[in-house]
């Protein structure tokens, strides 16, 4: 059985970091690209990062230098380090592994209020 599952989500002061993780289990995760998404209320779903199965990543250009995207496929995961955290990344957070199809995670709460 395929799964995807996104855990590190909460509640966050504005400046403060979080860490996602994203693992995945009945497929050959490491063969797969790993991208994190998220979507804030009333959004479109926006790309945040990527990393491919050779370990190389693309961030999106408005969260560069604050958001970091990584792996470890000894432990079939993908994390996302997200640091000096605002309102505005408010949103709920998916991954994606995608090869030749892909498959998405349930999507873990992020939000930053004082």
């Amino acid at each position: 059985q395929v799964q995807l599952v996104e855990s590190g989500g909460g509640l966050v002061q504005p400046g403060g970091s979080l860490r996602l993780s994203c693992v995945g289990s009945g497929f050959i995760f490491s063969s797969y690209a790993v991208s994190w998404y998220r979507q804030a209320p009333g959004k479109q779903r926006e790309l945040v990062a990527t990393i491919t199965s050779g370990g190389i990543t693309n961030t999106a250009d408005s969260l560069e230098g604050r958001f970091t995207i990584s792996r470890d496929n000894g432990k079939n995961a993908v994390y996302l380090q997200m640091n000096s955290l605002t309102p505005e990344d408010t949103a709920v957070y998916y991954c994606k592994a995608q090869r030749f199809n892909s498959y998405w995670g349930q999507g873990t709460q992020v939000t930053v209020s004082s």
